[in-house]
């Protein structure tokens, strides 16, 4: 077994995170805006879609959706407090009956026939955590899918101008005040992370030519028993629908849900969002802003791809 796979299964296997990221769309106003475009995305490529499989679906955001709209979804990730949380929050919608929960990672997807799902999903770029196998991944998804496909993986070019924005979260907190951890931590570590920053050209360029978030650091952390961040692949748009055309996906549209938000300041993003007729507006302007193929790269995180198989 690889080290993306191991460090990511230590990772989203700690016991609290089902519990927090149940809650990530109640915390971060860049979770609203990505998870808004990707409902959007999903409803609107329902046609002829009655059996689903969601790569990575953590607790069940997308997953519940559809069984809520009369699909037989396959809720397919490495987390086991993820699956429970979700298995708990598909009982509460009452579509426990129309999914069907697997544990496993992505790097195996061998139990799987070719073309036995009509529609494969899989967001917030666990894809991208599979490196050096991202690509190989990315056929196996859709060779188990028979008509759509839509992914969503980490970009390079949007993840580029973090390495300049230690606090890039903190414009994206709803509310400062509440309980969550790394709010917390976000808010009290904001001006220590102003005054330790460093510009440093030879990281970005590193991030630009190889595309690569973390190594051998994160190795060694793993190792030593600690619980890193997985080790991340980025991709470029031009590369992404490259690889799908190579395994047959035709149709290919990107987006970069997130790309009209991060223009926005942190006061007047909670303005918005705390107003319901604007906060509607907002997201769905944010839909059709961040569908435009001329933006797509600057995804707040993620590069989404959809297309037909």
């Amino acid at each position: 077994m690889g080290y993306s796979r191991k460090i990511s299964e230590r990772l989203w296997n700690m016991p609290d995170k089902g519990e927090l990221e149940s809650h990530r769309e109640e915390t971060f106003i860049d979770d609203i805006v990505q998870k808004s475009h990707i409902e959007k995305e999903l409803l609107s490529n329902m046609d002829g879609i009655q059996t689903v499989f969601d790569g990575g679906a953590g607790c069940g955001r997308f997953s519940i959706l559809l069984a809520k709209h009369g699909c037989q979804v396959t809720h397919f990730d490495i987390s086991q407090p993820m699956i429970d949380k979700a298995k708990g929050l598909a009982e509460k919608e009452g579509v426990l009956d129309k999914i069907t929960f697997v544990k496993g990672a992505l790097e195996d997807l061998s139990g799987f026939q070719d073309k036995s799902f009509d529609m494969v999903i899989s967001f917030d770029a666990p894809i991208s955590y599979t490196h050096p196998n991202q690509e190989k991944i990315i056929g196996e998804l859709v060779r188990i899918c028979r008509k759509r496909i839509i992914i969503s993986v980490s970009s390079r070019l949007g993840q580029l101008p973090y390495l300049a924005n230690p606090i890039q979260k903190n414009q994206f907190i709803l509310d400062v005040n509440c309980d969550d951890p790394f709010v917390k931590w976000c808010v009290s570590n904001r001006a220590d992370a102003i005054a330790s920053f460093r510009f440093k050209r030879e990281c970005v360029e590193k991030l630009w030519a190889d595309g690569l978030m973390g190594g051998e650091a994160e190795i060694a952390e793993y190792e030593a028993g600690g619980t890193p961040w997985c080790i991340t692949y980025t991709f470029m748009p031009d590369e992404l629908e490259n690889i799908l055309e190579k395994f047959g996906v035709k149709n290919i549209s990107l987006a970069g849900p997130g790309a009209y938000a991060r223009t926005l300041p942190n006061e007047l993003l909670v303005k918005i969002m705390n107003d319901p007729k604007q906060r509607a507006d907002f997201l769905d302007f944010c839909y059709q802003y961040d569908s435009n193929p001329y933006v797509c790269g600057m995804g707040k995180d993620n590069l989404l791809a959809k297309g037909e198989v």
